[in-house]
């Protein structure tokens, strides 16, 4: 595979594009400053190696990181998924993914937090279980991973993580990732946080 298509799902996994529709709209918002602050307290955590992520990474060599933040009550999976879902920074990605003739409608995104669709989007569900979802988009490159976990206070814990199939591998079937993932890391890094800060805000 070319450099330039392994970019182009670095971009995919990154959500470079959304983030860009986001920026001219949802950060000239006062109302997404709450966003910011709740960003801040999201953690790089290491994936859970016997979660749906976890496994699935290691079945395909996959690079795969996961972010967590804390709320003060208890939340489902499907409060978690359907909020996910439908923040007005998600909704920019599901308004570029319609330009490309894959539109989706907040009840979708209610079905697949539920469990009664499948789809929403280039997403599809892959495997569920009772506080975990994992999902793929449709070139098979990527993952995107949703956990709850209760805390001993009330609260509930959010996970939110992702996942990158490699396209090449070496000569001993080592992952290889183009320059482009290099190069963008450290923004979808970034852009999970503010998923999940924006996620975490509606389930407050």
């Amino acid at each position: 595979m070319s450099v330039a298509a392994s970019d182009h799902h670095v971009r995919d996994a990154c959500g470079v594009s959304a983030f860009a529709a986001w920026a001219d709209t949802a950060l000239l918002n006062r109302d997404h400053a709450a966003d910011w602050h709740t960003m801040s307290n999201a953690r790089d955590v290491a994936v859970p190696p016997d979660s749906l992520l976890g496994r699935m990474a290691a079945r395909q060599g996959a690079f795969a990181d996961a972010y967590s933040l804390m709320v003060a009550r208890r939340v489902s999976l499907a409060e978690f998924v359907e909020a996910f879902y439908t923040t007005p920074v998600f909704k920019a990605e599901r308004w570029l993914m319609a330009l490309l003739g894959k539109p989706s409608t907040d009840a979708m995104a209610r079905a697949v937090a539920c469990g009664t669709g499948e789809r929403i989007a280039v997403w599809t569900v892959e495997a569920r279980d009772a506080d975990e979802l994992l999902m793929h988009e449709d070139s098979g490159v990527t993952r995107s991973w949703f956990c709850v976990q209760p805390a001993a206070d009330g609260g509930t814990v959010l996970w939110f993580g992702s996942a990158l199939v490699p396209r090449r591998r070496g000569p001993g079937g080592e992952p290889r990732f183009g320059p482009g993932f290099h190069a963008l890391l450290g923004l979808h890094r970034w852009y999970s946080r503010v998923l999940l800060a924006a996620a975490a805000r509606r389930c407050r």
